[in-house]
């Protein structure tokens, strides 16, 4: 699937499918099984098993300054919710949590940067 460029700066995820997101903007090009992605940064992610994600396993996704007002968390092929643990962590550091599937959490990435919203996301490959 296509999606349409969004207008805010940084990275863009401009498609998705089971091999991949692709993602496009400037230096940022490629495509990545699993991906964090930040307003000014996008990596290749190691995504642990569902059930072991913990904010450990986001590595400097969560450290930006300023914070990002929330995770958009793309939880693969169908939504799924996160542990409840995992959840009061991220918001103990005043960072809410979006969890959806990867398609809704690609699209939403645009929708949200485009915005100019300060948002993080993490997506799990389809």
């Amino acid at each position: 699937m296509q999606i349409d460029r969004a207008s805010g700066s940084g990275p863009a995820i401009t498609g998705f499918s089971p091999n991949g997101f692709k993602v496009e903007a400037g230096d940022f090009r490629g495509v990545y099984r699993a991906l964090t992605i930040a307003p000014e940064a996008v990596a290749e992610w190691d995504a642990p098993a569902f059930e072991t994600l913990s904010p450990e396993s986001l590595g400097d996704l969560i450290a930006l300054d300023p914070a990002p007002e929330f995770l958009l968390l793309g939880t693969g092929a169908t939504m799924r919710r996160p542990a409840p643990a995992f959840v009061r962590a991220l918001e103990a550091k005043g960072i809410g949590v979006e969890a959806m599937d990867s398609r809704a959490a690609a699209r939403a990435w645009a929708v949200l940067r485009g915005e100019g919203r300060w948002v993080v996301g993490a997506l799990y490959p389809l």
